[in-house]
């Protein structure tokens, strides 16, 4: 291959520059080699589901155009640069071997649905590794309905290219507004965090400051608290096995299931208004009980099993999306930059008597938000990234790795949530019925994604095949969300 001229691979499979002109190349940040180290092999698959039979004539012109130009990390490779150090290596992309179109056994009857076949097609896609020697992206075109859609689009997309924010800005840049294309899309509102004050206000700034002093003292005490209890928990505290965990040493090798369920933002709405949380609070709260009620439905004795939560949090100062051009662009210091700019914070799945009759459906609810409100600005998070900047900088990015591996497998479950379009968007006129993602390569037996699109949040759950019952699971969920609302109604 022409691109590939000048890039060799060494004795441990990775690639390495033999350019002379280096300088062509990016570095590639700590983050995104943790993501795709020896510990971590992290991607994230993106299904977009059509609502017309799909016509592929122009999906090679639509990635050129759109996708290709966003980004120079979707028209590169990671290589081995100076140093040990990662680099994005720029080179020529063949986009014939980025777009794959499965074909499905044939059928006689014109009206079958190939549901099994899509599953089955996206737990083989899941357990295969994105190659090295291209660029970490592949667009998968199911031209076969199923009951929620004439057809799919499966973007399938490395964790190192860019966290949820990004990748979904970067989808963003590729559909316009179904109803018409040439009006913005919009989304949820969203809070940005206060302004740097200018001079003037210094000294009121630091009057208030003197006014909190006991409460920063408190608040760095249990920072520090939080901090030892994430690094325990990251290495000696471990989820032991249970419906949710099987603790196999090869559980990111193994197939894996994926299923969603959707349910509207109004009903999750009127539980946050009626309980005075947030929104993630509800979602999180209604998971963490599907989950309990899973866990005693397959074995009573699992009710006050040890269970916690991983849930990543994106650190950016400005939540709302912005242009890949803005976030791209380092002099404006727009608060919404490129990259993987994530953190986690453990939150315990509380605990319950082995009858499910017995559970407080709202006190899951309430839990949840005691525990994020407490953790969200807790120091906790940002020592967390301090620590793993020492450990890269003391034993090399690997090591950094490992010690995120550490913490995904010493929990039960990830949970991560990505806020999508209000409106309905299309795809070089193919109108989206509906959008959800799943991360992949975790290394753990549950991982769980909310994505919002069009009033509806689309909750995506991904299972060790072998261990967990996703079908199961899913009723548990709607039982759990049927035991909320019905439980906040009577408030």
């Amino acid at each position: 291959m022409k691109h590939l001229q000048n890039i060799s691979k060494t004795k441990n499979g990775e690639f390495e520059n033999d350019d002379e002109n280096y300088d062509a190349a990016m570095p590639v940040s700590p983050m995104a080699h943790y993501l795709n180290s020896s510990a971590l092999n992290v991607f994230v698959l993106c299904v977009l589901e059509i609502e017309i039979p799909i016509d592929d004539s122009k999906a090679m012109q639509l990635l050129e155009g759109s996708l290709l130009p966003l980004n120079p990390r979707f028209s590169s490779i990671m290589i081995e640069g100076k140093k040990g150090k990662k680099q994005w290596k720029p080179v020529e992309v063949n986009l014939k071997e980025h777009i794959k179109v499965p074909i499905f056994p044939r059928s006689n009857n014109p009206a079958k649905l190939y549901d099994d076949d899509f599953d089955e097609y996206l737990t083989k896609i899941a357990g295969q590794e994105l190659p090295q020697d291209k660029p970490l992206w592949e667009v998968h075109i199911i031209k076969y309905p199923t009951r929620n859609s004439k057809g799919a689009l499966v973007f399938k997309m490395h964790h190192a290219l860019g966290d949820g924010y990004t990748l979904m800005a970067s989808l963003l840049s590729c559909v316009q507004r179904a109803d018409d294309p040439s009006i913005p899309i919009t989304f949820p509102s969203s809070k940005k965090s206060a302004e740097l004050d200018d001079d003037d206000n210094s000294n009121i700034k630091m009057k208030s400051m003197l006014k909190k002093l006991p409460q920063i003292i408190f608040s760095v005490i249990k920072g520090a608290s939080d901090f030892g209890w994430s690094v325990l928990k990251g290495n000696l505290l471990v989820d032991h096995e249970s419906p949710i965990k099987s603790g196999h040493e090869d559980v990111g090798s193994r197939p894996i299931a994926i299923s969603t369920v959707c349910l509207s933002v109004d009903s999750i709405k009127e539980v946050k208004n009626k309980l005075e949380v947030s929104t993630n609070d509800v979602l999180v709260g209604m998971i963490f009980l599907s989950i309990r009620l899973y866990m005693i439905a397959k074995n009573a004795e699992s009710s006050k099993a040890e269970a916690t939560g991983l849930v990543l949090l994106n650190t950016r100062r400005l939540r709302a999306y912005k242009s890949v051009k803005e976030m791209l662009d380092t002099k404006t210091n727009s608060g919404a930059s490129w990259g993987n700019q994530i953190q986690y914070m453990h939150l315990p799945i509380p605990k319950s008597n082995d009858n499910s009759n017995s559970l407080n459906p709202l006190e899951f609810v309430l839990s949840a938000h005691k525990i994020i409100n407490s953790l969200r600005n807790s120091l906790a998070i940002p020592l967390n990234g301090v620590l793993l900047g020492l450990i890269d900088k003391i034993k090399g990015p690997e090591a950094a790795a490992k010690y995120i591996y550490k913490a995904l497998a010493n929990s039960s479950l990830s949970i991560s949530n990505v806020v999508g379009p209000v409106e309905k968007v299309a795809i070089d006129n193919h109108p989206v019925k509906g959008i959800y993602c799943m991360s992949i390569g975790t290394r753990q037996s549950l991982t769980v994604t909310i994505l919002s699109y069009m009033g509806y949040f689309h909750i995506g759950f991904g299972v060790e095949k072998d261990w967990i019952d996703v079908h199961h699971l899913i009723s548990c969920f709607e039982t759990a969300q049927e035991m909320i609302l019905n439980a906040a109604n009577k408030i």
